[in-house]
């Protein structure tokens, strides 16, 4: 006779960690395919050479550990350090610089602390923000101008000679990002004036960006499908993005002497940063009110940095500021624990 199995009581299985790495690299998939479509094979390239690096230097440190190789790269801990860090990258940097960035964030950034899940800051931004500190040049010089300002897009041969080799012809296919081209060009000229660069479309009131803003989308797009599959709450990347919103409307509200807040929303890694960086697991807050301070402040620093500072993205360093500040959120956020009257807040009291 046949038995049914289908009352209760019944478990379920919990995501494992490559589960959830493979989910945050499908949501990815659209960002990457915008990133390509409008800016060519840059970020593909810089993909494999950062995901090469990161796992030869994983599978060489779990070596000198004395650690099970294959059971740490199937977590795909590394895969995914490695594709946010070339995504984060301008597609047209020098490989070296993609190779130090890569392996610095795999042996210095996790290992050095003791691996997945002991390191206090994102690995990926450790690896962007150094080689953004060591090599400025290449990391301001090297991002792609949109396709459809070039006559006949940027090639895979073309792309691969500037890479690996010849630096000669970059300028045929570069320019700053629209942050950066704004932010620099707002102290001498007008909005209109600023808008009517070849980088934007539109008007101050409708403004568009070529192919940025497609990449934003493509990033929110697998931001919301990695909270429809409960990889991470909603708490970060909304406080995020509303205090950036905020920070912009009040204080940057007249596009003739501020990035406008268009600008801050799509033209750059916002949408990146709010939803696959700032949510990290392990260096990010994890009570809820702490990751609605923890936000709010990669937004307000993202804006302070951007306004003020010499980086006109700045979502790596905000992030990293906060990752600095996220044990102290924690132990002032607690939650009541079942049993008590109040929550237990901040250095327990010794007796």
């Amino acid at each position: 006779m046949k038995l049914l199995t289908l009352s209760s009581p019944h478990t379920t299985r919990s995501f494992s960690t490559a589960d959830v790495m493979r989910l945050v690299i499908l949501a990815l998939i659209p960002g990457i395919i915008a990133l390509t479509y409008f800016f060519g094979p840059g970020h593909l390239i810089q993909i494999f050479i950062a995901a090469t690096t990161a796992i030869v230097a994983e599978a060489g440190i779990l070596k000198l550990r004395k650690r099970p190789i294959g059971f740490y790269l199937k977590d795909y801990s590394a895969l995914l350090t490695a594709i946010l860090l070339a995504i984060s990258l301008p597609p047209y940097a020098p490989y070296w610089v993609t190779i130090v960035a890569s392996g610095f964030a795999i042996i210095v950034a996790k290992h050095l602390y003791g691996g997945l899940g002991q390191n206090p800051f994102n690995p990926a931004m450790i690896g962007f923000a150094l080689v953004l500190v060591s090599f400025p040049v290449p990391m301001t010089t090297s991002w792609s101008a949109p396709s459809e300002l070039l006559e006949n897009g940027i090639s895979l041969s073309e792309a691969l000679t500037v890479i690996f080799s010849s630096r000669e012809s970059i300028d045929a296919f570069t320019m700053a990002t629209p942050l950066d081209e704004y932010k620099h060009l707002v102290a001498i000229s007008t909005a209109d004036e600023i808008l009517a660069n070849p980088l934007f479309k539109g008007t101050e009131q409708s403004q568009i960006l070529l192919g940025w803003e497609w990449v934003s989308a493509g990033f929110l797009l697998g931001g919301l499908f990695l909270l429809w599959k409960k990889i991470f709450t909603w708490h970060i990347p909304v406080s995020l993005l509303v205090s950036l919103i905020l920070c912009s409307s009040i204080f940057g509200w007249d596009s003739d002497t501020n990035v406008p807040l268009t600008l801050h929303i799509l033209g750059g890694a916002t949408m990146l940063g709010a939803f696959f960086i700032a949510t990290d697991p392990v260096t990010a807050s994890t009570t809820h009110l702490g990751k609605l301070i923890y936000g709010a402040g990669i937004g307000i620093l993202i804006y302070v940095i951007r306004t003020w500072g010499s980086y006109p993205d700045a979502v790596a360093f905000a992030v990293l500021l906060m990752n600095f500040a996220a044990p102290f959120i924690d132990q002032y956020t607690q939650p009541r624990t079942y049993g008590h009257k109040k929550a237990v807040r901040g250095l327990a009291k010794k007796d």
